[in-house]
């Protein structure tokens, strides 16, 4: 039986008005969908905080077995999920894959979060009880984009439903289904009562209005820089915390020992993998100069064996992205950049939202491709003397989020991530790697620091709280 009924989401009580859910690979129409106003959000918000008080006095096992369950039902109907994901973000089968195998694994780890130790008892100078404790938020606001975006949702929705808090979540609206449409029906399926999980797909409006509500004190928000600024501007006047994983520029580092058979489908994975539309897509190729040569030109020739298509109804490595005007900002970049000298070795075409995966050589500084994220399948490749140059060019300009290093000496790939700042870093792997276990975020430009994963989500979704407890009424000298 499907999990999913489209007829349910026309006869949603939002006021936003209705749209069309378009596929970007043929145009078609996949959904109707209601889109929330700024009222819409200040009931969803009062309806949260009012289930939540029941919710957070839940025993822990009876939300852990809720999380459980969800992460089941991601497995259950990974056939039909998948197929949303395919086809609503453009996504190959694998990477839709990926995304519900995740989604499964953040709802496991949330559901362990539940029966943490939720504090530590504390010395007192005063003859009392002192201890410290972990406490629901309340009401947790969470903002996903369309590029991962069961991924993008889950990984907050998930942790912040498990320690108790109500969750109201606005999903990119090109992705409403998959980014939160289909998590509402997943979780109610488990069991969470209602009220607690609200999806309101909207626009920057919807947004503004959650980042502002009174009853949400954390925001958790996904997506590029210049709108991450704006929420952390908004949340600092509410005086409220919003935790930012916002967009990349990051570098591969390929050393003069590299294995240079290996490297070239871990390099092509880190620029084309999902048509480049990843916060910690590989932006930068810094070759050693005794490789650079090769290496542009095998690049080259894996982006040309590559197929791009409809991944819906063709074996592809790529899909579409996700719209016009991204698409836009892809051409723009790489026609300013080969117009200010740069080579192109490969690709540079589309046909519609089907880009060419591409290689650009000869960039520097003043690149547009290089030196700004370009959220495509571009791969800009610029040679380095030594050690010292490529730290150099990996920490220069202004993001922080991935890093991968490629060398036969893993001990010395070690010690030159010491020197690059960024909030991730892999060595012999490329830039694009996410685990439900392992703290995720970057610094600088990229965001505020590792907020999701692990033990990330206690402080993320969660106060502390001091309490002390007296066997008898303090006296003091009034």
């Amino acid at each position: 039986m499907p999990l999913l009924d489209p007829k349910t989401w026309q006869s949603r009580t939002l006021s936003g008005g209705e749209y069309a859910v378009t596929e970007p690979a043929t145009g078609e129409t996949l959904a109707t969908v209601t889109s929330a106003s700024a009222d819409d959000v200040a009931t969803a918000t009062g309806q949260a905080r009012a289930a939540q008080a029941a919710w957070a006095r839940t025993p822990h096992f009876v939300r852990a077995g809720v999380l459980r369950r969800a992460g089941d039902l991601f497995t259950a109907h990974a056939e039909e999920l998948r197929d949303w994901i395919v086809r609503e973000s453009g996504s190959v089968p694998g990477k839709a894959e990926f995304e519900l195998h995740v989604a499964a694994q953040e709802c496991y780890e949330a559901a362990a979060l539940a029966s943490r130790p939720t504090g530590q008892m504390l010395p007192s100078e005063a003859p009392r009880l002192s201890y410290t404790r972990r406490v629901p938020v309340g009401v947790v606001g969470v903002i996903s984009p369309f590029n991962a975006p069961l991924i993008l949702s889950i990984r907050s929705v998930a942790p912040a439903l498990a320690l108790g808090n109500g969750v109201v979540l606005k999903p990119d609206p090109r992705t409403a289904v998959c980014g939160g449409l289909c998590l509402a029906a997943v979780l109610a399926e488990a069991g969470l009562p209602e009220g607690l999980l609200h999806v309101l797909p909207g626009g920057p409006q919807t947004g503004q209005a959650l980042v502002a509500d009174p009853l949400v004190p954390v925001i958790s928000f996904t997506g590029s820089t210049a709108a991450g600024r704006a929420v952390g501007e908004a949340a600092g006047r509410h005086l409220k915390r919003a935790h930012l994983e916002l967009g990349g520029n990051s570098a591969l580092i390929v050393l003069e020992d590299a294995d240079i058979d290996a490297v070239i489908s871990t390099a092509a994975w880190g620029s084309f993998f999902h048509q480049g539309q990843i916060c910690m897509t590989t932006g930068r190729h810094l070759v050693h100069a005794s490789l650079y040569e090769e290496y542009v030109e095998r690049l080259a020739a894996k982006a040309d064996s590559l197929a791009v298509g409809d991944p819906y109804r063709e074996q592809v490595h790529l899909g579409p992205v996700i719209d016009d005007s991204q698409l836009t900002k892809i051409r723009t970049l790489v026609e300013s950049s080969t117009a200010g000298g740069a080579r192109l070795v490969a690709g540079g075409t589309h046909e519609r939202l089907f880009y060419r995966p591409t290689v650009l050589a000869g960039v520097d500084d003043s690149t547009p491709a290089y030196a700004e994220e370009v959220f495509g399948p571009v791969a800009p490749v610029r040679p380095f003397k030594d050690a010292d140059d490529a730290a150099a060019l990996a920490a220069d300009g202004p993001y922080g989020l991935s890093l991968g290093i490629v060398t036969r000496d893993t001990a010395r790939g070690l010690d030159l991530a010491e020197r690059i700042p960024t909030g991730i870093a892999h060595i012999n792997d490329q830039t694009v790697n996410d685990e439900a276990v392992a703290p995720f975020g970057g610094i600088a430009a990229s965001g505020t620091g590792a907020r999701f994963g692990g033990e990330a989500n206690l402080e993320a979704f969660t106060e502390l709280r001091w309490t002390t407890v007296r066997g008898d009424v303090a006296a003091y000298p009034f």
